[in-house]
């Protein structure tokens, strides 16, 4: 359990890092439009990419990468791709009002959390 530990922290720490570099040169290299265009580039390739990797694991019979890669990497980089596979994986099994609900709470949820915390930390500290 300590070994899946630290290689989630590894991958981690790495796709943190590669999330700031994709949002760096975004804003760099893109369009000044106030669009979050890096955010929106990290969570579509982490989940292309977590898409992609549930599959090839399985395949290849690497599912011990997982924690490294999935939780890690992936998750450093962006927690949509997790939230992604979730989503698909219930539309899958044909839980398709489920997983419109989960979705819809998600994005709905997350906001209004964000927004609920700006407004008392604001409150708070103003």
């Amino acid at each position: 359990m300590f070994v899946t530990f630290i290689q989630i922290g590894i991958g981690g720490a790495i796709g943190a890092m590669l999330r700031y570099a994709v949002g760096v040169a975004a804003a760099r290299h893109l369009a000044a439009s106030g669009f979050p265009l890096g955010t929106i580039m990290v969570n579509v390739l982490g989940s292309m990419i977590m898409g992609f990797f549930a599959v090839y694991a399985t395949h290849r019979g690497i599912e011990n990468l997982n924690p490294f890669v999935m939780a890690g990497v992936l998750g450093g980089f962006t927690t949509f791709s997790a939230f992604s596979l979730e989503a698909f994986a219930l539309y899958e099994k044909g839980e398709i009002a489920l997983a419109v609900a989960y979705v819809a709470a998600s994005v709905f949820c997350s906001i209004g959390a964000l927004i609920a915390a700006v407004l008392v930390a604001r409150a708070l500290w103003s």
